[in-house]
């Protein structure tokens, strides 16, 4: 896929956009035939909010947080993440503005499997330089914030899939960055531990300068998001504090 994106569609972004997305398309091909995943997505993600994004299974979801947080390249449009048009930067300036700026909790955990729990947690923090034991510390503050402190010293392999799931959202926090994007964070957990993950979220990524968003299809949730954008295929069809009536 090139990197040829059109931008004459684009307009103004809201002052108090963490994200702004115009004219957003994302296609892919499948042999001969070409499928049109987004349509035109002109969408703000406003700071100092939780931002639910819900749908059915291939409707997009995956696919928009994917390109917000610059993972992938959109086939049109533009992204700004707290005013950066991120698929401006080169590759390595977006490696860099990625690292600094956005915690990511996809449903693959991604533990490296050789190094304990509080040391895959710490990864962002080494990565931007900090010192490995103050680095692991944090890590391990995090944590227990997320009831598995006692876990710091195990193996990926060691934990059970709820454990391996903090752990990862751990990582995606212990850096404090300014925008969480989140692929079903509670599905492996519990209702009380779901309600722990969402509470510590909204504690460290929501506030004036920063931003959530979360695909979810868990119902037990819902009641928490600031905001519901509801995805069909590849389009907004819903924006509101609420789930619609019909869903």
């Amino acid at each position: 896929m090139g990197r040829m994106l059109d931008t004459s569609a684009i307009g103004g972004c809201k002052p108090d956009s963490a994200i702004c997305t115009r004219g957003v398309t994302r296609d892919f091909t499948a042999g001969q035939q070409t499928i049109t995943v987004l349509h035109g997505i002109d969408l703000d993600i406003r700071a100092g909010e939780m931002t639910f994004l819900v749908g059915e299974s291939g409707s997009g979801k995956t696919t928009l947080i994917s390109i917000m947080c610059g993972i992938l390249w959109p086939t049109l449009g533009e992204v700004k993440v707290f005013g950066t048009d991120i698929y401006d930067l080169d590759d390595t300036a977006l490696v860099e503005f990625r690292l600094n700026n956005i915690g990511f909790i996809f449903q693959q955990y991604n533990l490296i499997p050789s190094i304990d729990a509080a040391s895959n947690a710490a990864v962002p923090l080494i990565a931007q330089g900090m010192d490995r034991h103050e680095a692991r510390e944090r890590a391990v503050e995090m944590m227990a914030k997320l009831n598995i402190r006692d876990q710091a010293d195990k193996l990926p392999s060691q934990l059970s899939g709820g454990q391996q799931q903090r752990v990862a959202i751990a990582r995606a926090l212990v850096h404090e960055p300014r925008l969480v994007v989140c692929d079903e964070p509670t599905a492996a957990l519990d209702a009380a531990s779901g309600r722990r993950v969402m509470d510590l979220l909204r504690e460290v990524a929501v506030a004036e300068d920063r931003a959530c968003i979360i695909v979810t299809h868990d119902n037990r949730v819902f009641d928490l998001a600031d905001r519901i954008l509801m995805l069909e295929d590849g389009k907004i069809i819903h924006d509101g504090s609420e789930m619609p009536e019909d869903h």
